[in-house]
């Protein structure tokens, strides 16, 4: 039995949106040092702003300026701040209402330790020196001695060159173990053979091996060679260039029936025009030297599989 497998990943992407008008006039006033509010109908003052009531569902558009100071409604201390937090130093997380606003808007306070911070403290916003029209346009918050007001002004939400989308880097770090079964797996393919793993009770092959049949939910450890010959159920073609990929668009992403096999994994088709594509096609794996898994697969050059052989897998 090989050892079971651990790897640390990365799963990045920048999340790109546009802004409607509540959103964008809100950012927009950050970058102009201006905190914006929206007011319900009956009368109270949301910030962040949102463009509908969230127990009403009534659609919001009254924007009305707050205050740069407010008062903490809850915290938690952070010792060990992460990567690309807002401050590199310890700090606490805080709920702040701002003075004027009905609702609490998180973010960060730079303090010297937990015991310089609690609830009820008064804090202002620092602003960051250098703005953009985001929520990183507020750098932290900062302890504040001023006594609380609740008066908040209309506001138009005009600014000189608004802030119409933004693009948020989203960013997941973690460490991936895939377990006895698929540690199995990985090792077959290294070895350029294809295992999974049969159910006991329904009998069917799983590609790649979970442990456990997903359909009687029992245990699964019979070992069975698939492939390495299998059938195109389905694909896609992908026109859409991805960052740090060596491939050229478009190309074609197929969902491949290995023979033997009763589940359908995924892999590239190469060796024919992605027009050419098509369900039925027989296809091999191409490994290239040292890798622990197949490049992609190619046209074997038999005749197409029957619809029937392949359509219980679409």
């Amino acid at each position: 039995m090989p050892d079971v497998l651990s790897a640390p990943l990365v799963v990045e992407f920048p999340f790109t949106r546009s802004l409607g008008p509540v959103q964008s006039a809100f950012l927009t006033g950050l970058r102009e040092r201006t905190v914006l509010g929206v007011r319900t109908g009956d009368g109270r003052v949301l910030v962040p702003p949102v463009e509908y009531d969230p127990v009403t569902a009534e659609e919001l558009r009254e924007l009305t300026e707050v205050a740069a100071t407010g008062t903490v409604t809850t915290w938690a201390w952070n010792p060990a701040p992460r990567r690309d937090q807002p401050l590199a130093t310890p700090f606490a997380w805080v709920l702040v209402k701002l003075d004027g606003a009905d609702t609490a808007l998180l973010h960060v306070l730079d303090a010297p330790g937990p015991e310089a911070v609690n609830t009820g403290m008064r804090v202002r916003i620092r602003w960051a020196p250098q703005r953009t029209g985001a929520i990183t346009d507020i750098a932290c918050f900062e302890p504040h001695e001023s006594e609380a007001t609740a008066e908040s002004t209309p506001h138009s939400g005009e600014f000189a060159d608004p802030v119409t989308g933004i693009v948020t880097p989203a960013r997941l770090d973690y460490t991936y173990t895939p377990g006895r079964a698929q540690s199995a797996y990985l090792d077959a393919l290294s070895q350029q053979r294809t295992v999974g793993e049969r159910c006991p009770s329904c009998r069917k092959v799983y590609v790649p091996p979970r442990g456990a049949c997903p359909t009687c939910g029992v245990a699964t450890t019979e070992q069975v060679e698939v492939g390495p010959r299998g059938t195109v159920t389905t694909y896609c073609i992908v026109n859409i260039k991805a960052k740090n990929l060596d491939i050229e668009v478009p190309y074609v992403y197929a969902h491949i029936a290995l023979d033997g096999a009763d589940l359908a994994l995924h892999g590239r088709i190469g060796g024919i025009p992605y027009d050419q594509v098509r369900m039925g096609l027989r296809v091999e794996p191409v490994w290239t030297e040292g890798a622990r898994h197949p490049d992609h697969y190619r046209p074997t050059g038999e005749p197409d599989a029957d619809y029937d052989a392949y359509k219980e897998l679409l």
